[in-house]
């Protein structure tokens, strides 16, 4: 036969003669150029070809059968095995066996995605901690330790640590609890999660049975909602005023609550009602669910006082995030348990993270409360974010009191504002803003019953020049299409 394939492109591409030779046999039997069945050169006659010796194109076949493309036939030679099939046309098919319950309802939940097809100049976004001033000198300590140290993650089994995380860890958020909230918190009673979303997906399979009903707030976090409904429960959105959630005599036995700063509108659950929901959980048997997701950046008077430290009837599980405070990707979040749920949860926690994860994080973290860097750093940014949040609210009455109304908050990371226009209106604003790179958090998903109109201005990661330019930029938009 005559061999002509072009070697010379492929001599030129690949740094090695075996991978040169390897690359053009193979895609010349896809290609079809070597069809199936075609007898091959003997091992000399091809390096006789290629001017290389024997032993390479004996290494070169053997990669080459060991993946299937070609196969040695005693006494006879080396052939062609690959049976090209022609494309088919790409027919969607039907599962072969029906989803779960469950997974049905997993499955008619939207899949959630960040991908943005256009990059923002400027972007008011939430849950995005400023890291500009990070200290990241004594992160990197911190870090470096734990790094020195993680033999003993490496050589002892995995089984040594719990699956509640690390002690050291659970130690130091026990201690911090009580400094900064007031709160006397067991070690034992601390479990580590891999962010909130994961104890509310927990929480929700533990409690929650189908077509039990749950209260949550509205608007409110849409990640409870959709933990709910995939558990086959039945959300119950609760309307909200200057004092936060409304309390009534619930139909639920389990409620979803942010009481320190509700999400998104940042409004402060009442003490009065504080203790209605406490009493209402006592008298019907029922759990609430504490989210405080970002209470830690209070910029007047002292931080407000836990459900968890009202609850004397052990019915309140309370939740909080390291993503705010340190950085969104750190995937690190905490639990408070009642002593009845800890096994339960415990137990639930090990299907899906049989060996603890993040155990090095866990560890910088803990180094870094223990060391007091932590709590220094949210001193610090507590100062900066003061500065933003002010001028935002202050930039927004100035350029945009016509468009929207934000309520106050003396806490938080982002500025809650109602449109006052047309929704109309308000979906032509977000399109033409977008256009110009200029984006912020739309609310229409935080609202289950009645779809308003409201806007999440993010400031955390923005300087102060940034806030103002960028509110000054929305309303340059809004009067140039009028």
């Amino acid at each position: 036969m005559i061999f002509d394939l072009p070697f010379h492109v492929y001599e030129q591409k690949y740094k090695y003669k075996y991978l040169a030779i390897y690359h053009l046999l193979r895609e010349a039997i896809l290609n079809q150029l070597l069809p199936y069945g075609e007898r091959l050169p003997s091992t000399r006659e091809l390096g006789e070809t290629y001017h290389v010796s024997r032993g390479i194109i004996v290494q070169v076949y053997d990669m080459l059968a060991a993946e299937g493309y070609i196969e040695t036939r005693p006494g006879s030679g080396t052939y062609v095995s690959y049976y090209y099939r022609e494309q088919q046309p790409q027919i969607e098919r039907e599962a072969p066996i029906p989803l779960s319950r469950w997974g049905q309802r997993v499955n008619a939940l939207p899949l959630r995605s960040r991908t943005e097809n256009i990059e923002p100049k400027l972007s008011f976004q939430i849950g995005i901690p400023n890291t500009t001033h990070f200290p990241y000198k004594e992160w990197n300590r911190c870090y470096y330790q734990a790094l020195k140290n993680s033999k003993e993650i490496a050589t002892k089994q995995s089984r040594t640590f719990s699956t509640a995380g690390r002690a050291n860890l659970r130690e130091a958020i026990s201690q911090y609890l009580a400094r900064a909230r007031g709160m006397k918190v067991e070690a034992e009673d601390i479990a580590i999660v891999s962010g909130s979303v994961q104890a509310i997906a927990l929480l929700c399979q533990l409690l929650i049975d189908t077509g039990e009903s749950v209260m949550v707030e509205e608007p409110g976090y849409v990640g409870n909602v959709r933990a709910i409904r995939a558990c086959g429960g039945i959300p119950i959105p609760t309307e909200m005023d200057h004092e936060g959630m409304k309390i009534a005599d619930f139909p639920a036995k389990l409620v979803f609550v942010t009481p320190s700063r509700q999400f998104p509108t940042g409004r402060v659950l009442s003490f009065s009602r504080r203790m209605e929901l406490v009493q209402w959980a006592e008298e019907k048997q029922a759990v609430i669910i504490e989210d405080d997701y970002d209470s830690e950046f209070r910029y007047q008077g002292r931080p407000i006082e836990p459900l968890k430290i009202l609850d004397q009837a052990d019915r309140v599980v309370y939740m909080g995030t390291f993503s705010k405070t340190l950085f969104s990707h750190i995937r690190v979040g905490y639990i408070i348990l009642p002593k009845w749920l800890r096994e339960p949860f415990l137990k639930a926690k090990q299907i899906y993270d049989p060996h603890p994860s993040s155990l090095i994080e866990q560890q910088v973290i803990a180094s870094f409360i223990h060391n007091g860097y932590y709590e220094k750093h949210l001193r610090k940014m507590r100062k900066i974010y003061d500065q933003n949040h002010l001028l935002l609210e202050q930039a927004i009455r100035e350029h945009l009191a016509d468009y929207f109304e934000p309520i106050h908050s003396d806490a938080g990371l982002h500025v809650f504002a109602w449109w006052k226009k047309s929704w109309e209106e308000y979906e032509q604003l977000i399109a033409r803003c977008r256009e110009q790179g200029i984006v912020w958090t739309d609310t229409s998903e935080y609202f289950q019953n009645q779809k308003q109109k409201a806007a999440c201005f993010g400031f955390s990661h923005l300087t102060a020049e940034e806030v103002v330019q960028g509110m000054e930029r929305i309303a340059q938009i809004i009067k140039t299409n009028q």
